[in-house]
């Protein structure tokens, strides 16, 4: 078996009775992106198989922090944790609402939400009326806020952890975008 990689990734289709694509994030860990299908098939059933991967990472290296995949073991009290923010927020005239998804470190929800919160996005993409948020977290503007850990796939997160290290010049994870039919993966 190869090197185990946490993958990101943003998957696309077009449920029946929709007008438009819809799009949600996925998050697993595979040791290639070709082995993540079957993942991503049963994340979305309502797809009937009919879905493409529009971005995807692997996701080694977030704000200075080395990220692998171990086998599972408890999590100390004060360990550092991975955190998903979507973003939402509004520009002036324009009939949508945009979003920007990050992956942040810090030892609990409330310092991944301030950090999120010091982002250019968060700070002018909004106006009186339409501000930016953080999805699902009203209380505090967050769109959606969540541990990567809580989000795995159930027979992941039993047998895998995450590793989070310090550790200087890292290179930044390559953002693979575009149309990635799962028949082509």
């Amino acid at each position: 078996m190869g090197h185990l990689k946490l993958y990101m990734m943003i998957l696309g289709c077009k449920p029946q009775g929709r007008h438009t694509e819809q799009h949600d994030v996925f998050f697993t860990v595979a040791t290639s992106m070709k082995e993540t299908v079957p993942a991503i098939t049963g994340f979305w059933p309502e797809a009937s198989g009919k879905l493409h991967v529009d971005a995807w990472r692997e996701v080694t290296e977030v704000d200075g922090f080395k990220i692998e995949i171990t086998e599972k073991k408890e999590q100390e009290k004060d360990a550092l944790k991975l955190f998903f923010i979507n973003l939402g927020g509004y520009k002036k005239g324009e009939f949508d609402e945009l979003h920007y998804k990050m992956l942040v470190v810090a030892a609990n929800l409330a310092n991944a939400t301030q950090k999120a919160k010091q982002t250019a996005f968060y700070q002018h993409t909004g106006f009186s009326g339409a501000v930016s948020h953080i999805d699902d977290k009203y209380g505090v503007d967050v769109d959606d806020a969540v541990e990567i850990l809580e989000i795995l796939p159930r027979e992941i997160k039993e047998k895998y952890s995450l590793q989070i290290t310090q550790q200087k010049d890292l290179p930044n994870d390559e953002i693979n975008l575009g149309y990635f039919p799962l028949n082509k993966i």
